[in-house]
């Protein structure tokens, strides 16, 4: 952490994304990953019912149902990969060590260039089917590009979740057989 005076929003943030309770939720890789997996499913389930919503004729109330029902595992997903990094995209960059910070640089800049690659995936899939089409198909153009904002939003988050290591075993336990105990 550099010199800089942490505020209290700080001081409470960095209490919060270390704190160890929910340590058996991401402890292992494994763990971590089906996290990563889970918050995925839930994204593109709520975006695939907002969408729904978008095109559907008629009073789709029940997806708002649902919708509302998958927003708190997908919070509690959000949680575990946040506390997997530790909050390394969640905390000020002042509140970071050099290493964090290092970790963030890589995982954003990995990030930006899986969503610049699914940004010209979806517009050369909209060009394509206009091609085919004979006309843009303008239906479905809106909710593609807001599918793209939100992967872009939370692909840091993803990314940050997947590569996450496993936190470093304790100094104070030797390992069987080793002198010095």
């Amino acid at each position: 952490m550099t010199t800089t005076r942490l505020t209290r929003y700080d001081r409470s943030m960095l209490r919060l994304m270390n704190d160890r309770r929910a340590a058996a939720w991401y402890a292992t890789a494994a763990r971590r990953r089906l996290a990563v997996a889970a918050h995925v499913t839930l994204t593109l389930a709520i975006g695939g019912l907002m969408t729904h919503m978008f095109l559907a004729e008629g009073e789709p109330l029940w997806a708002v149902a649902v919708m509302a029902v998958l927003l708190l595992p997908w919070m509690v997903a959000t949680g575990v990969i946040n506390g997997a990094t530790r909050g390394l995209l969640e905390l000020r960059e002042h509140v970071l060590d050099e290493r964090q910070s290092a970790e963030r640089s890589r995982v954003l800049a990995r990030a930006h260039r899986v969503t610049t690659l699914l940004l010209a995936a979806a517009a050369a899939t909209l060009l394509i089917t206009g091609g085919i089409a004979g006309d843009a198909p303008k239906a479905y153009a809106a909710p593609l590009l807001i599918a793209v904002l939100v992967v872009h939003w939370v692909m840091p988050l993803w990314v940050a979740g997947w590569r996450a290591q496993d936190e470093p075993a304790d100094d104070d336990a030797l390992e069987p057989g080793t002198p010095g105990r």
